[in-house]
């Protein structure tokens, strides 16, 4: 216990319990997150009083339990949002299906899906339920919309349900999901002290003043990627070509516009960083001439173009840092992301297939599959690419140190 002690000593935990016989395990975690150090906030539906009584969770807090929307206990300040702007991170266990579906739809009809509606903080969900009813399409469906959102949401254990049946529905043990809150907060500073370089969007290479070739990414990973590890504790320093997405919080931020401009300033900054990852679609060809003036339109148009320099080749011809590039492709996927694995001296290749029109190119979301030199494989299906940037970076920290 004396690393939970670490990890959440001082941290303030909404705890959301709703109307489920889980609710039970629920005062058993109330009493785990207190002996950590946390302090906790319990925030019961009316329905989960029909469970376990206020009183227990008021024990085993130290806390006033709130299940009124309507309290005026304190009248000076509006509780739900005080609870919610108090919180370091907030959790429903258990997460009834009716709870879950309320929060899909951003439903604020009782004190805790108000107070969760107001909350900032990381959230998690335990579900609790019924294997049909878990099962369920609108559930799942339902579940997928708050993981897109951000909502951490934690399985649900398989095994002997209240209801008679077996399978999957059960809410998690509180041991499992005290591990999953302690392993948030240690992922949230495993690169503490080290410096990460980011390259992310195009390039644009220049015709004439007015026109210029460029091509289809959006930046949205490499933004996604310094915006994780940023969070993760990691100095971040950003190279980005031109995008219309707002500067990551907390970036050093070194916006370029064609390839050579990248090269150079990647150049200067690649000696000073611990871990490169190379996000940026960079272009391979510029032309030889940039007209000095607006080009007139012609029948027929000749332009004579040259290679950029590789700057993940280069990069790792001198590496000393962790160095990971990225390759999209339309097929092949890991024939092409091994060669160039090998042929351009990564410590890793992250690869995605940009034929379709639901991941990569223009889209919130991705779908990666991660090689390395020791010749292991990890995949990853469709997800968000901000969460699809934590999964990077949790491979490159076991691969780094």
């Amino acid at each position: 216990m004396e690393s939970n002690k670490k990890m959440l000593g001082g941290k303030n935990v909404l705890l959301g319990v709703t109307g489920g016989i889980a609710a039970y395990k629920a005062a058993n975690l109330t009493s785990m997150l207190k002996k950590t150090g946390a302090g906790v906030d319990v925030v019961m539906t009316e329905a989960a009083t029909r469970f376990v009584a206020p009183l227990t969770f008021e024990t085993l807090s130290k806390n006033a339990v709130v299940t009124d929307l309507f309290s005026r206990e304190k009248p000076w300040e509006v509780e739900h949002i005080a609870l919610a702007q108090k919180a370091d991170l907030a959790l429903v266990a258990p997460a009834t299906a009716n709870t879950i579906a309320k929060l899909a739809c951003g439903i604020a009809d009782n004190m805790l899906t108000t107070t969760l509606l107001a909350c900032t903080c990381p959230i998690f969900i335990a579900p609790a339920m019924n294997t049909a009813m878990y099962e369920n399409i609108a559930t799942q469906v339902n579940l997928q919309i708050l993981r897109d959102r951000g909502y951490i949401i934690l399985p649900a254990g398989d095994g002997d349900l209240a209801c008679g049946q077996t399978g999957a529905g059960r809410m998690l043990e509180p041991e499992d999901i005290l591990s999953a809150v302690e392993n948030f907060f240690k992922k949230k500073a495993d690169f503490q002290g080290k410096r990460i370089l980011i390259t992310a969007g195009p390039t644009r290479e220049a015709i004439d003043p007015v026109r210029y070739l460029t091509n289809r990414s959006s930046g949205r990973m490499g933004y996604a990627l310094a915006d994780a590890a940023v969070a993760r504790g990691a100095d971040v320093a950003l190279v980005s070509g031109p995008v219309s997405l707002e500067k990551p919080e907390g970036v050093e931020f070194y916006p370029v516009q064609s390839a050579a401009e990248m090269y150079d300033r990647v150049m200067d900054l690649k000696d000073k960083a611990d871990v490169i990852i190379m996000c940026a679609a960079v272009a391979d060809y510029t032309p030889i001439v940039c007209a000095e003036h607006k080009m007139k339109k012609q029948d027929a148009l000749v332009i004579e173009f040259e290679k950029t320099r590789d700057i993940l080749a280069e990069v790792g011809k001198t590496k000393h840092a962790f160095l990971a590039g990225f390759a999209a492709e339309t097929q092949n996927l890991e024939g092409y992301a091994r060669d160039k694995l090998s042929r351009k001296n990564l410590d890793m290749i992250i690869a995605n297939d940009v034929s379709g029109t639901e991941t990569g190119f223009d889209s919130e979301y991705n779908a990666v599959s991660i090689y390395t030199r020791d010749g292991k494989a990890v995949h990853f299906t469709r997800d968000t690419k901000r969460n699809l940037a934590d999964s990077i970076l949790t491979e490159i920290a076991k691969i780094s140190g």
